[in-house]
């Protein structure tokens, strides 16, 4: 305890040299960067911004709860990671959830790892860190690889050798980005699993793909099972989408939008006189609340 107590007055004694005009701290070279840079600080939440590079886009609100009440018992074990900006200033690398917890709290500081890094080193770390976790989504490790592709410039060899992941493994999660938009929300969601992601991808046309993907949600279809549907329409071409009238094009992109802002394939019907009917499928209570809430945040 006595051990614990002595690194949090020094991280605090940290802060307080930070604070200090004096000794403002925005190179490796600078007087007391070694003192600084890599030594947990105590450091105010208020002088801490969100990271624009941050690739982590969901946050669970019951286990950012759970993580509070975690926190308020035993306070931060793992402290975050920020990089400097000016005096007092800092950004978050990583540790969001850890930063929103303790603000939910009302927390007034939080240890924290100091680091000096340009934009495009603090888009790396931040990515690189992210898709070492545990509790993502596929679709967030999708999207994590292909920015390291796009922004970084990184080659999925580079980023096998930055992640600790084979080659093939990365060029499995970025497959999944073919996929269409409502079925990776479904995947974000915990609809489907990365499983079944792998199979449907296997099908290039999208609106088959999401013929399958309704088919697994309604009759709660395996992966292994989803696999044999997908092989059987390569074989016989017996799973096709079901053959609908002309919709006029002013509806076509409306029934697009409102697929992508629901997060499911939504059904028109219409009449030759122009009225008509549409239909949100929901898989479950929760799926029909989260719909509830986007309808109301709508009015």
């Amino acid at each position: 305890m006595a051990k614990a107590t002595k690194k949090q007055a020094l991280g605090r004694g940290l802060s307080a040299l930070l604070k200090d005009p004096s000794n403002d701290i925005n190179s490796v070279k600078d007087k007391n960067a070694d003192t600084i840079i890599g030594n947990i600080v105590e450091l105010d939440i208020e002088a801490i911004e969100l990271n624009p590079f941050q690739p982590r886009t969901n946050f669970n609100e019951e286990t950012l709860r759970e993580l509070a009440s975690s926190i308020r018992e035993l306070g931060v074990i793992q402290p975050i990671t920020v990089r400097k900006l000016e005096f007092n200033k800092f950004q978050l690398v990583s540790g969001e959830r850890r930063y929103r917890a303790s603000k939910l709290i009302g927390l007034t500081s939080i240890p924290a790892y100091i680091r000096i890094a340009n934009d495009q080193e603090s888009l790396e770390m931040a990515l690189v860190e992210n898709i070492q976790r545990q509790d993502l989504d596929p679709i967030e490790i999708a999207l994590s690889y292909q920015r390291l592709i796009d922004e970084i410039k990184l080659t999925q060899e580079q980023m096998s050798e930055r992640v600790g992941k084979k080659r093939s493994t990365i060029a499995n999660y970025l497959r999944l980005l073919k996929l269409d938009p409502i079925i990776q929300t479904g995947m974000r969601d915990g609809f489907i699993s990365m499983g079944h992601g792998r199979a449907i991808i296997n099908i290039e046309d999208q609106s088959i793909q999401l013929d399958i993907y309704e088919k697994i949600i309604t009759d709660k279809l395996s992966v292994r099972a989803t696999e044999q549907l997908v092989k059987n329409f390569h074989n016989t071409t017996t799973v096709s989408p079901t053959k609908k009238e002309e919709l006029p094009k002013y509806i076509k992109k409306g029934v697009k939008e409102f697929s992508e802002y629901f997060g499911h394939k939504i059904n028109v019907k219409v009449t030759k006189n122009g009225k008509g009917q549409i239909t949100i499928p929901f898989h479950s209570e929760e799926d029909f609340n989260r719909i509830k809430k986007l309808v109301q945040s709508a009015k």
